[in-house]
């Protein structure tokens, strides 16, 4: 499997409440939506909380600040993912959801890189 994950940080004049609120009922659809022209298997958000135990954590870690939330989005290889990429329709809906990404995330500060699964466990 291939994925892309994508380490989220809101724009400065959201909460953390109004960014995920945002990505879960709006980006979250319109991502579904483009499903067949970006041939993707998988789709998930993971939004930041427990913020407690996290800062608990992290503190003992010296970790930096946390996220406020992880997309990652599945393929089966390789030639799937550069097949979407390699229609007008999948470049149609890579740049419709870029479009509404700059609504609410800080593209500047969200880390994205490709990479392949290897599952250990599960």
């Amino acid at each position: 499997m291939i994925k892309i994950t994508f380490c989220l940080r809101r724009l400065a004049h959201l909460s953390r409440a109004e960014f995920q609120d945002y990505w879960l009922n709006n980006h979250g659809p319109l991502v579904r939506q483009q499903r067949e022209a970006l041939r993707f298997r998988r789709y998930v958000q993971l939004h930041a909380g427990f913020d407690e135990l996290t800062a608990r954590v992290s503190e003992a870690r010296g970790a930096p600040p946390p996220y406020d939330g992880v997309a990652e989005l599945w393929w089966q290889d390789i030639e799937d993912l550069t097949a979407a990429t390699a229609t007008k329709e999948g470049r149609a809906a890579g740049r419709l959801l870029l479009e509404d990404e700059r609504k609410f995330i800080d593209l500047a500060n969200s880390p994205i890189w490709f990479g392949e699964e290897h599952v250990i466990v599960g």
